[in-house]
């Protein structure tokens, strides 16, 4: 009488062991990858294989800091004014020239500081502090003029001194503080976790009263 298949005798006593069944699911999936292996290498040219892996070295490099970079966000200026922090859009500022050769205009507001000449192009400099009312203090070698520029209007604006260039989340951008009053409320944009006061470039460019004829 012959044996069962499934037994397996290995002596007097010995256990019978029952033979595994064959997962066919799982040996078709590895067949599959080695085929698709196998296709790629006879494909594929060594200087492609190379350009494929650095392609992706660069998007697994990538995608972290893409991750982490706000999706709503603005280039700002910041500097200093009356011992403030404040800030204002990048976009707007056309640049950013040392204080030198000032001409005070007679017969002017008291927040037009004068005139400055940049490479030829004479610039009028409003005083942001007189501006804002904010309290005055003398200029110094760190003072500078942010050219502002939005295509139809172009002047400076007189700041104690610029600090940094560097991109705000719009979102890390809250109300006003309580604490601002008077003129600067009309131009501003927002606050910062930091206090930085973030003004609104567009609307000083566009105000009507800080034109003057000269």
């Amino acid at each position: 009488m012959s044996r069962p298949e499934s037994e397996q005798v290995g002596g007097a006593g010995a256990r019978v062991k029952q033979r595994r069944p064959i997962d066919w699911t799982t040996v078709r999936q590895r067949m599959e990858r080695v085929r698709a292996a196998l296709d790629d290498a006879a494909v594929a040219t060594p200087e492609e294989k190379a350009a494929i892996l650095k392609a992706r070295a660069r998007a697994l490099a990538r995608e972290p800091v893409e991750a982490q970079r706000p999706e709503r966000s603005l280039d700002v200026i910041e500097f200093m004014i009356a011992y403030e922090r404040y800030a204002l859009e990048s976009a707007y500022v056309r640049e950013v020239h040392p204080l030198k050769d000032l001409t005070p205009l007679p017969g002017t507001p008291a927040f037009v500081a004068g005139i400055v000449n940049v490479r030829g192009r004479i610039v009028s400099v409003i005083d942001l502090k007189q501006f804002f009312d904010l309290p005055r203090r003398g200029l110094t070698d760190l003072n500078r003029v942010i050219i502002l520029d939005n295509g139809q209007m172009e002047f400076g604006l007189l700041v104690d001194a610029v600090t940094a260039v560097q991109r705000l989340g719009l979102d890390d951008i809250q109300p006003a503080l309580p604490t601002l009053t008077g003129v600067r409320t009309d131009y501003l944009h927002g606050v910062t976790a930091q206090r930085t006061i973030v003004l609104d470039a567009a609307k000083i460019l566009a105000d009507r009263q800080i034109i003057c004829d000269r």
